[in-house]
């Protein structure tokens, strides 16, 4: 476990938010030594999740949540420090980035900074063509209480934020996003499926040719923009879920109303 940071006047909490992530959690729970608290968020959990957050704090917050943006406005809420750091089960803290956040708590004027990430697809690390749903090269992580909500969506919600940016973070946290390329295609049906919800809900799911177009146009932002073809076959897997995303939730959408 990370060793805590000397006393700032600042009080950080590390926030997750989880659903049945036994096999994760613990190893997740044990890189965050260095927040002044722990605030787990167990949704509808049926698995060993609380016992395993009980070993390393007492800060839970149970319930059942259809939509993740409040889910996670709910733990944000639940947390008591000036300063948020939000993390998810499969992601790990290295100790440089667990001493730079400290150090950013600690000293910081504005209200949220991004933080790098690193993505792997089971042991290998791939860091170049993310988007859409797949994965994040960087996000929002360390914020003041306040300054940080989120979206009323199911899957990958909205976010609101405050104007006052910092620089980015130097060091990466770690991302263990898919175990393997059948995960990745499992969690594909299963966003798709959140995210027809969604548009359904919306009362616009948009069109066809809008959605048709969209392949094109993610397909080439991450491979090419995003530098996807770096990658190899990583590379081109995650273009191809990328661009077919928008149109596979819109024809979810579309089927689900007749």
């Amino acid at each position: 476990m990370t060793s805590p940071p000397p006393a700032t006047g600042r009080k950080l909490s590390a926030l997750i938010t989880v659903h049945n992530e036994e096999a994760r959690l613990g190893e997740c729970l044990d890189t965050l030594g260095f927040a002044d608290e722990i605030v787990v968020v167990l949704d509808d959990c049926t698995d060993g999740s609380k016992e395993i957050a009980s070993r390393f704090t007492g800060r839970l917050v149970e319930g059942a949540w259809d939509i993740e943006g409040e889910r996670r406005n709910d733990g944000i809420a639940a947390c008591s420090g000036d300063w948020i750091f939000e993390i998810d089960a499969d992601e790990r803290v290295p100790q440089a980035l667990a001493r730079e956040i400290a150090g950013t708590v600690a000293s910081s004027d504005h209200d949220w900074h991004p933080i790098p990430v690193d993505n792997y697809i089971g042991a290998r690390l791939v860091r170049y063509g993310w988007g859409a749903y797949m994965g994040r090269s960087s996000y929002a992580g360390l914020f003041r209480k306040g300054a940080k909500s989120w979206g009323p969506e199911r899957v990958h919600p909205s976010l609101s934020l405050s104007a006052r940016r910092g620089p980015g973070l130097e060091n990466r946290l770690e991302h263990y996003v898919y175990r393997d390329i059948s995960d990745l295609i499992h969690r594909f049906d299963r966003y798709t499926t959140l995210r027809s919800q969604d548009l359904r809900a919306s009362g616009d799911i948009g069109s066809l040719a809008a959605n048709v177009r969209r392949i094109f146009s993610r397909f080439f932002k991450c491979y090419v923009s995003r530098k996807g073809h770096r990658e190899g076959a990583y590379g081109l897997l995650i273009a191809l879920f990328a661009g077919l995303y928008p149109i596979v939730s819109y024809l979810k959408a579309r089927i689900g109303e007749e």
